[in-house]
């Protein structure tokens, strides 16, 4: 992915002002990113981020209403970046077998090459979007938030992958269910294998998350 020129869009409406367009903003990312990772979202608000980044915490919300669509804001980026990582992933390949083999593995082990977004740590987001990005939708205001637009970036990659299914089972039923659950079962798994292992079988070292979400897939869908 070397010499590539993107540019990663982010659903305009969930900013007030475009983190990428100014230092400040870049830093309210990056920062953020380290420390929704560090004291987890619940823990995390503006006036501890101003702090942090030595700028009023009204500085903060000219960028973003609240830290819920700051937290959807991280959310969207990630899976456009992992869309990106999906269309390189497959690009130049007939076999749709093929293709999801090395979807499912973007999606369930990606090898978070560096965007050139270069404040944003790609590998501490990954963490984020484990532990956190389930509380951007499991929320009061969800269908309101759906019908703005901000969960686009998220149907996409599911929509993506579950066309390369139907290209192996044109007949099969379920195919977005089918990916989303392996999504959030992935998701699930790490964080079982790291704070509730008694819940899981992964073992350090091993790709086993990968392994078992694969084997379920070529299973159900023949």
């Amino acid at each position: 992915m070397k010499n590539i020129q993107l540019h990663i869009e982010v659903n305009p409406d969930l900013y007030l002002k475009n983190p990428d367009t100014s230092d400040l903003g870049r830093r309210i990312i990056c920062q953020s990113i380290e420390m929704i990772n560090n004291l987890g979202f619940e823990n995390f608000t503006f006036k501890k981020l101003g702090v942090h980044i030595e700028s009023p915490e009204s500085s903060i919300y000219r960028y973003f209403e609240n830290k819920h669509t700051l937290l959807i804001y991280l959310v969207s980026w990630y899976w456009n970046w992992i869309e990106y990582l999906l269309v390189f992933a497959t690009m130049n390949i007939d076999s749709p077998t093929k293709k999801l083999e090395r979807s499912l593995k973007v999606l369930i082990e990606p090898t978070l090459e560096k965007s050139p977004t270069t404040y944003i740590d790609e590998d501490l987001l990954s963490k984020i979007i484990v532990t956190e990005s389930v509380k951007a939708y499991h929320t009061k205001n969800v269908d309101d938030d759906n019908e703005k637009g901000y969960f686009k970036t998220y149907k996409n990659v599911v929509k993506r992958v579950s066309n390369t299914l139907l290209e192996i089972n044109p007949q099969y039923r379920f195919p977005h269910m089918l990916i989303s659950t392996v999504i959030e079962g992935a998701h699930q798994q790490k964080y079982f294998a790291e704070h509730l292992p008694a819940l899981t079988d992964v073992t350090k070292g091993n790709d086993s998350v990968s392994e078992f979400y694969t084997n379920m897939v070529n299973k159900v869908i023949v």
